[in-house]
């Protein structure tokens, strides 16, 4: 069997199981540039839990190794590109880089993984890998259908990432600048939402016959976010789900507003977000107090109280007054583990 520390030392050995990306997001959710395939130098430190700098620094170390599994520096005319191409798309979501962006792929940001000592992520990350390739050392050769299964799943899932991260922002983008075709263009993006739908079904129901635990991978993860972590993690569902200028407030003066953004169609989106946990529930004050901001802000279309708990019966009736959607514990959980918000669509 694999050791840690022979992943963390031997290039060799680390090279041998980089097309296991898959393992990303067993441990925790990587979110993705909207090119669907690159992530940047911060997005991989928030990945890992750690700085910025240690990022850096470890790619200052192993740039070699790290450019040949996908990292690259774009600058000049690709960068201008790249902004022009993919980061206008979404305006405000991301930095804008002045001279230069290096860009991350999945394999690189695994490769990362096996080099990051100090990252529990990445720990975890090194124990996936490890306890894969004892499974698939150990797996009898006249016993190929669960191989056939994990190949299944993977090609589902790599579908239904494209369409996630692809496919669906650009019929968006369509959306928002069409006038004429207008009615034809939602229409087809409702036919791939239902497609991507089945899809997730379909690996759910693969990874089940595989022995995994979805919805306790997404439980721990959703557990052990920070307050921050978490308003982060519900921005990349909206964003993931079609939703464009996208904010995360975190300032003392958000007013009970946590996110703020827009649907595909254009519907305004405030939303409250509560991470708690145990019996904790949320009282009928917290939500007076969202209500009573999304109407002080102005017209607000879409308002989502969110919480990693369930809600009481005084504020679940509040809710039904003053039109906010709530979204519990368990309704959280799967829609981090795939399923659109139905309030969204």
């Amino acid at each position: 069997m694999i050791s840690e520390a022979a992943l963390l030392e031997s290039p060799a050995l680390r090279g041998s199981v980089l097309e296991r990306t898959d393992v990303l997001d067993k441990v925790k959710a990587l979110s993705l540039l909207p090119d669907g395939m690159h992530v940047t130098t911060a997005m991989v430190a928030t990945y890992f839990g750690v700085t910025t700098e240690a990022i850096r620094q470890l790619k200052a170390r192993h740039r070699e190794e790290l450019s040949s599994n996908g990292m690259l520096t774009l600058q000049g005319p690709e960068l201008a590109q790249f902004k022009r191409d993919t980061l206008s798309r979404y305006p405000g979501g991301y930095p804008q880089p002045r001279s230069s962006l290096t860009l991350y792929s999945r394999r690189s940001v695994l490769n990362i993984a096996m080099l990051l000592r100090d990252s529990e992520v990445a720990r975890q990350v090194r124990v996936y890998l490890m306890d894969m390739e004892y499974l698939t050392r150990t797996q009898p050769v006249d016993s190929p259908a669960p191989a056939s299964v994990e190949l299944d799943a993977r090609i589902d899932e790599r579908i239904t990432h494209i369409l996630g991260r692809t496919v669906v922002p650009m019929f968006n983008a369509l959306i928002a600048t069409s006038g004429e075709h207008r009615r034809e263009l939602i229409e087809l993006r409702a036919d791939i939402e239902n497609v991507e739908r089945k899809l997730c079904w379909h690996h759910r129901r693969l990874a089940t016959l595989e022995g995994d635990a979805p919805a306790d991978h997404v439980r721990s993860t959703l557990k052990a976010m920070t307050w921050k972590a978490f308003e982060h993690h519900v921005a990349d569902l909206l964003r993931r789900d079609g939703c464009i200028d996208v904010v995360v407030r975190q300032a003392r003066t958000d007013r009970g507003i946590d996110i703020t953004g827009r649907t595909a169609d254009g519907r305004t989106v405030a939303v409250q977000c509560k991470n708690r946990a145990g019996r904790w529930t949320v009282p009928s004050a917290d939500m007076q107090k969202f209500a009573g901001a999304a109407r002080a802000i102005g017209q607000v279309d879409v308002a989502l109280f969110v919480a990693t708990c369930n809600f009481s019966h005084e504020s679940e009736a509040i809710a039904k007054l003053t039109g906010v959607i709530t979204v519990n514990r368990e309704e959280l959980e799967a829609w981090s583990a795939g399923v659109r918000l139905e309030a969204l669509r």
